[in-house]
């Protein structure tokens, strides 16, 4: 049994990226280490460390403690943030340091000094242990750190396909403006090209209270439960999400329920996304609305992609997915080093799907809104960018705290 301490960045309700850390410290636990959590910050008036955790996220954990500044001796601490590695890196006493990464979270600054910090956090000799393969493949060709990883799986209780659902003609997009990397400009403008060439077709968007500022007809479903979303995935034709960094696991639990997937085709999907169950395209809403189109024009391909989507993920239950990390996580306690990942490794072996007859020639109308430049000025920003210029300071004065 290993002591493992967790460095883990002040809590936010409903957050993904926390309850993926916490998932992955109770498994630790149930293998029989024991966890010792350092929440940053503070929580409620009158409210222990353990229920300021398991009120949000549900899970129980007795060694927990408010902020960073007193890390007991372990066996091995985990950096789950840019600004934790350098306290990982300069704790007083001897133990392994992995850190768990979970998105190349330099992307989330403009370039500038928090770019830069957050991309020397992979410079610190800790040893990274990565939820899917581009990341993994990334680090080791841009910083030379051989690190291990786990792949993407879902919650198959959950994501699953419904006996009795019936598939109508429609596109769920995961619009949530509050995140750049989640592209929700562009996506909007494949659909608005995809409403123009098949008027039928419904759209609907969901993940973000915010309503998009657009010209044509969509439904806006705003915040989802997990089985509504589920429910979402079973009924549509085909699901949006697009990622201009590590993927979302929102594909995978897509593909869980049996719905076709587009998303983006670069360097940061190619690694962990399957040929036969997605359509990777051009970054353009062009090459988007193409790959969109093909799935809504063609029944066969969508049910082709549909039984693929459902075989990729029958060996991806979420338990596989700790299971993968408890191990990564013991190799290193046992002083294991991680080998290279190879090239060959990636999932995607196709070409990114380009602009083509199915979009074809738009008019001139719909091309000179395509082509309007967003707007810069940062007093009419929309709300959701005004909070992550605010966050970015805020993250950036957390860090010099712990310096």
């Amino acid at each position: 049994m290993a002591e493992i301490a967790w460095l883990i960045p002040r809590l936010i309700d409903g957050s993904g990226g926390h309850r993926t850390m916490l998932q992955h410290a109770h498994a630790l636990e149930k293998k029989g280490h024991r966890c010792h959590l350092y929440i940053e910050g503070t929580g409620a008036p009158g409210e222990t460390p353990p229920e300021h955790v398991e009120k949000r996220f549900g899970y129980r954990f007795e060694n927990v403690r408010f902020g960073w500044g007193d890390v007991r001796r372990a066996d091995l601490v985990v950096a789950t943030v840019w600004y934790s590695a350098p306290v990982v890196a300069n704790l007083p006493f001897p133990c392994e340091k992995i850190y768990f990464v979970q998105d190349f979270e330099a992307c989330f600054f403009p370039m500038g000094d928090a770019f830069l910090l957050a991309e020397n956090s992979y410079t610190h000799g800790l040893t990274p242990v990565t939820i899917g393969r581009w990341l993994r493949h990334e680090l080791q060709s841009r910083f030379g750190t051989a690190g291990w990883h786990f792949d993407f799986g879902a919650d198959t209780a959950v994501y699953r396909p419904l006996p009795d659902a019936t598939r109508e003609r429609s596109v769920c997009f995961i619009h949530k403006p509050e995140k750049p990397r989640r592209c929700a400009r562009i996506g909007l403008q494949a659909l608005s090209i995809v409403k123009h060439r098949m008027p039928d077709v419904k759209i609907q968007l969901y993940g973000s209270q915010e309503k998009p500022r657009v010209d044509f007809p969509v439904e806006h479903l705003g915040l989802l439960d997990y089985e509504a979303c589920n429910a979402l995935y079973n009924r549509a034709a085909v699901g949006l999400c697009l990622s201009s960094s590590n993927p979302s696991r929102i594909p995978f639990e897509m593909m869980a329920a049996g719905l076709p997937v587009v998303e983006l085709w670069r360097g940061n999907t190619v690694h962990d996304f399957p040929d036969d169950a997605m359509r990777l395209c051009h970054q353009t809403p062009e090459a988007i609305a193409e790959g969109l189109l093909d799935v809504l024009a063609d029944p066969a391909l969508a049910a082709r992609m549909s039984e693929a989507a459902r075989a990729f993920m029958r060996d991806r239950a979420i338990a596989i997915e700790t299971e993968q990390f408890c191990h990564a996580v013991e190799r290193v306690l046992a002083g294991e080093r991680a080998a290279p990942l190879e090239d060959r490794e990636r999932l995607y072996r196709a070409g990114p799907v380009f602009a083509g007859e199915r979009v074809g020639v738009l008019p001139a109308a719909l091309r000179a809104r395509l082509a309007e430049p967003p707007n810069a000025r940062l007093n009419e920003l929309p709300p959701h960018l005004r909070k992550f210029v605010a966050w970015g300071a805020r993250t950036a004065r957390r860090l010099l705290e712990y310096r």
